[in-house]
């Protein structure tokens, strides 16, 4: 029941930001999602060049040995939630030593948040411009550099990106009442971007165990 209620509460809250800005804002939305995700995918694909040059590794086989923790954080939305499986993961199925892999994930589920932090840049942008306010360049910059920043230390817990945004777009000027606007589609992004982050995490702690032997 109260999943049901928060569900409604976000279609009601977005329908009545889009009254306010018109069908644009939803055309607008569709690309922001398509950003997000493509932006999200060109991440990973990121990781996997690294696990390639640099972990001497098959990307698809990589790909494989993970993709049940992959799927537990698409599932759950939460880095902390899946921790254990991903060092479980680390060890036996990468062969990542079990001290390397006790240190780096749960430091990467806490400081390596690099989908959250490309999602909440993108986002940022797209409800600056979706209220009107154009961003210069170096606005953009400090704008990347605070969510960077905001990003690292974050709870790893469902929900928890889009209430720092609120944050970081109060500041540039937007009201908070228009996350409504991107609520509808959070919860799909949040999924795709935990997956993201926690692949990360195990090519960071693959890397690190090859550079230590």
């Amino acid at each position: 029941m109260g999943n049901a209620a928060s569900t409604d509460g976000r279609i009601w809250l977005t329908a009545q930001i889009s009254v306010q800005t018109g069908l644009d804002a939803l055309l607008g939305m569709s690309v922001y999602v398509g950003t997000v995700l493509l932006g999200l995918f060109l991440l990973l694909i990121f990781y996997l060049v690294i696990v390639f040059i640099i972990g001497r590794r098959n990307p698809l086989i990589f790909l494989n040995n993970i993709r049940e923790v992959m799927l537990l954080a698409f599932s759950t939305s939460s880095s902390a939630a899946v921790m254990p499986l991903s060092m479980k993961t680390a060890e036996e199925e990468l062969g990542v030593s079990k001290p390397i892999s006790q240190f780096v994930i749960p430091l990467g589920a806490t400081v390596n948040m690099d989908g959250t932090a490309l999602y909440q840049v993108i986002a940022a942008v797209f409800l600056t411009q979706a209220y009107g306010i154009d961003l210069t360049l170096a606005q953009l910059a400090l704008l990347s550099a605070t969510t960077v920043g905001a990003s690292i230390g974050s709870p790893s817990t469902p929900g928890v990106g889009i209430v720092i945004l609120a944050t970081i777009v109060q500041g540039l000027g937007v009201p908070p009442e228009w996350i409504g606007l991107i609520l509808g589609v959070d919860r799909i992004l949040d999924m795709t971007r935990t997956a993201v982050n926690v692949s990360g995490d195990l090519t960071a702690s693959t890397i690190m165990d090859k550079w230590l032997k």
